[in-house]
């Protein structure tokens, strides 16, 4: 066999999705004389140059060259036919179909063209017009191997509208996942039947399988011209999914269409809408404007009432936006109620957990943060954050300088001062006359001192905070013991209200 009939053979058997290179070859007997057709010379020219390069493999320009022979002789049925192939093969069997159609005018006795122009029918689910295709073909004188292909494509034919006759049968019943089983049959061959599609689509919808409606949706708005309904469907599912930005895309889609489309026009208005109010709420929390960004979030809630996954995204938010405001108890409660409606929110988990910190209850941060590492394993923020979280429950089981100064952890450093120098006041032991409460006395304001100290100071206050003691020789490397860890005697002279130089002048107290 030449090697560029077998290029062909092979290049159809891909377009009819079939192993057997011996089905391909009875499309390729008219390519063996092209003469027969009377063709001239230029028109000739074309279609062996358009043949070369389809072998080839470079169909834009085979394509090119059967253009030019279509227009040189438009009665030549090999040309067409050639072009036809070429279409296939680029997967534009819409632009194939007339020109199989031209041949089979020009040419009645055309079985390969007719046995081809059947086999695409039956893939667009036309069955009745497949049907009549392969009978002609039976009734042709065919050869043997169009013989064999036109029997096998009617039993295949018949087996489809038996199928589609069930499937119509179980949705009318509401019996939608028989229906779907059905279809999933008939599309197997059928797959370019845009009407089937978007009987699955709905038969998804009913099943509550959105995302498996869209994906048939969108294949039947490339089948079908001017499908606006399926760009309206796919729109508004994806708006109940909570995805407004693929929501928007879609509907703008059949406004592209029909830009008076009533029912588009309308859901394109409320989709923009929100999507202005959640873009505008994400640009306010990368400011760092999360009282801003929490006020849009309401509005976008306010906005759509009806769909809940708007709401549980936007109290998502709103849980982010107070967690990072340092508003640990609204943030608490707010994902709280997230996690009430979706357990397994990792980003409320997290949002939830750093609120918990701020108010001190490592076990419920801790909590959290196991709970969001089991549904995301690998997320380095959720592994930093358990760290920290077990840090500061150890931390906490031994000196914790914000409860001694008695401050919160997000106090701004004057909070920090003013605590310092009223506990220090009151803890300085020129205050006490008794031995014993002198030493409880000298040891509260040690602590007291210490905690000023670290927490006054930004570096030492990040270890402090990252779990780490900066005054507990047991945390530091190289050792070296605590600075604090000393007698009142050497803290004679200290004056609390200075800015951090040790020694100014001893306090006496009457």
């Amino acid at each position: 066999m030449p090697v560029e009939r077998m290029l062909l053979a092979w290049l159809l058997c891909e377009i009819f999705e079939d192993n057997d290179t011996s089905h391909a070859l009875i499309y390729f007997h008219p390519f063996e004389n092209g003469a027969e057709c009377g063709v001239n010379a230029d028109v000739e020219k074309h279609l062996e140059l358009g043949k070369k390069l389809l072998a080839a493999g470079q169909l834009a320009d085979a394509l090119s060259q059967f253009h030019a022979a279509v227009d040189g002789d438009p009665d030549n049925y090999i040309a067409y036919y050639r072009r036809a192939t070429v279409f296939l093969a680029m997967g534009k069997s819409k632009a194939a179909l007339p020109d199989l159609t031209k041949v089979i005018e020009l040419k009645m006795d055309f079985t390969a063209a007719r046995l081809q122009r059947g086999h695409l029918l039956l893939k667009q689910g036309k069955l009745d017009e497949a049907e009549d295709d392969f009978k002609k073909v039976l009734k042709s004188n065919p050869s043997e191997n169009e013989e064999k292909e036109a029997q096998a494509q009617l039993i295949k034919s018949d087996e489809m509208q038996r199928l589609r006759s069930q499937a119509l049968d179980a949705f009318e019943s509401s019996d939608y996942t028989a229906a779907i089983t059905f279809l999933d049959k008939i599309l197997e061959v059928c797959v370019w039947d845009a009407e089937l599609r978007e009987l699955r689509a709905e038969c998804f919808i009913k099943e509550g399988e959105p995302r498996k409606a869209i994906s048939d949706l969108k294949a039947a708005s490339k089948l079908k011209n001017d499908n606006t309904e399926a760009f309206y469907k796919i729109s508004t599912l994806y708006y109940q999914l909570g995805d407004h930005e693929l929501s928007l895309s879609e509907v703008r889609e059949c406004l592209k269409l029909d830009q008076d489309h009533k029912r588009c026009f309308a859901h394109y208005k409320q989709v923009k809408k929100l999507n202005k109010l959640i873009e505008s709420a994400e640009e306010l929390i990368r400011d760092g404007r999360y009282t801003e960004a929490t006020s849009k979030y309401e509005s976008v809630m306010k906005t759509e009432p009806s769909v809940s996954e708007y709401t549980i995204r936007s109290k998502e938010r709103i849980c982010h936006c107070f967690s990072k405001d340092e508003k640990p108890v609204e943030a608490i409660r707010v994902c709280s109620e997230v996690l009430q409606m979706e357990a397994d929110n990792v980003n409320a988990l997290k949002d939830r957990a750093e609120a918990y910190l701020i108010e001190e209850m490592y076990d419920e941060a801790i909590q959290d943060y196991e709970t969001a590492q089991e549904h995301n394993e690998n997320d380095q923020q959720i592994r930093e954050g358990l760290e920290k979280a077990q840090r500061l429950l150890k931390q906490s089981q031994k000196r914790d300088y914000y409860k001694i100064l008695g401050v919160k952890r997000n106090a701004k450093k004057q909070e920090i001062i003013k605590a310092y120098r009223k506990l220090a006041l009151q803890w300085h032991p020129d205050n006490f006359q008794n031995e014993e409460e002198k030493k409880k006395a000298e040891k509260k304001f040690i602590d007291i001192a210490a905690a000023k100290e670290v927490l006054s100071d930004p570096e030492m206050r990040k270890k402090f905070d990252d779990g780490e003691d900066p005054l507990d020789a047991e945390t530091q490397q190289g050792g070296g013991g605590n600075p604090f860890h000393r007698s009142w005697n050497s803290w004679q002279g200290f004056n609390p209200f200075s800015s951090g130089g040790p020694f100014r002048f001893k306090f006496h107290f009457n």
